[in-house]
């Protein structure tokens, strides 16, 4: 391992959530000194049972660890630790640097980024792929910004990621982030479509899975998504249909803003809506298989 001592390097997590609480245990697994914080009192105490240290704000962690991550599932929850009042900014913290690891829009996070270099910290555009397999560590980091700070923090990366790729300029992460979350997008929505299709065929969808799976249509999103969708079940979900649509409308203005066509995206966009208006918000994003089922009027045995 490149760059820094893993037991004299203290590392801060922001945001516990289901990504966050996974890359954490991870790190600490690794052998780093963890604090972290979150706002919900459960996680923070899941984080500690971990091994890891509890700190009340995110001006806290910002002021404890040398590398800070941040794991968060809004705009408004990303603006409240950069520029809140007890926020990383508040920290004046000279020479942290911050891997902002969100789904966020580019310009929201180059403004954080410009913010605080303008305070002597450095950021880094670090979106994460695979979050469903965070506890598997089967995850994939797309980094962008300063490369001397990014390999400083390799070790860090390799703690819970199989593997990272360095993208150049502040930005391209987030540039393959949208990417990655188009195909999620639609691979869910194909893989749904292909297991009502079969079970309206009278398949059994069992048997759809496992042979899909063994074929040459398999997808990633098949493959995790699936079984939930053999089960027709969507509780306890790793993402949320509503938490969804802000990484849908990320990469739908992404696209308009380069002029670029994106029709199968538009198409499967629609299915997403359709299972906010049938209620399934707090589902599991695999729901969509539900909406597709009652759009074709089958009804399971």
């Amino acid at each position: 391992m490149q760059g820094i001592d893993t037991k004299k390097t203290s590392v801060g997590v922001i945001g516990l959530g289901f990504m966050g609480s996974a890359i954490s245990g991870h790190i600490v697994a690794a052998g780093f000194p963890l604090i972290g914080f979150d706002i919900a009192r459960e996680r923070v105490e899941m984080l500690v049972a971990k091994g890891g240290r509890a700190a009340p704000s995110a001006r806290e962690v910002a002021k404890k660890a040398q590398i800070v991550l941040t794991s968060l599932p809004s705009l408004a929850a990303f603006e409240d630790v950069i520029w809140g009042k007890k926020g990383i900014l508040s920290s004046k913290r000279d020479g942290l640097v911050v891997m902002e690891c969100s789904t966020l829009a580019i310009e929201d996070k180059q403004r954080a980024h410009d913010d605080l270099l303008a305070a002597g910290m450095v950021m880094l555009d670090c979106p994460i792929s695979g979050g469903i397999r965070a506890a598997e560590k089967d995850l994939v980091l797309y980094g962008s910004g300063r490369k001397k700070m990014y390999e400083r923090c390799l070790p860090v990366i390799d703690s819970f990621a199989r593997a990272n790729y360095y993208l150049g300029e502040f930005g391209n992460g987030m540039k393959m982030k949208a990417l990655a979350n188009l195909l999620v997008a639609i691979h869910n929505v194909s893989s749904a479509e292909m297991m009502v299709l079969g079970m309206k065929a009278g398949l059994d969808p069992e048997l759809i899975y496992t042979i899909m799976n063994n074929s040459s249509g398999r997808s990633r999103m098949l493959e995790v998504r699936g079984v939930r969708m053999v089960k027709d079940d969507y509780d306890n979900p790793s993402m949320k249909v509503k938490v969804f649509q802000k990484d849908l409308k990320i990469i739908e203005s992404f696209a308009a803003g380069l002029n670029c066509p994106t029709p199968l995206f538009a198409s499967t966009n629609q299915v997403y809506l359709s299972a906010l208006a049938m209620g399934l918000g707090d589902k599991d994003t695999a729901s969509v298989c539900a909406v597709l089922e009652k759009w074709a009027q089958l009804k399971r045995k």
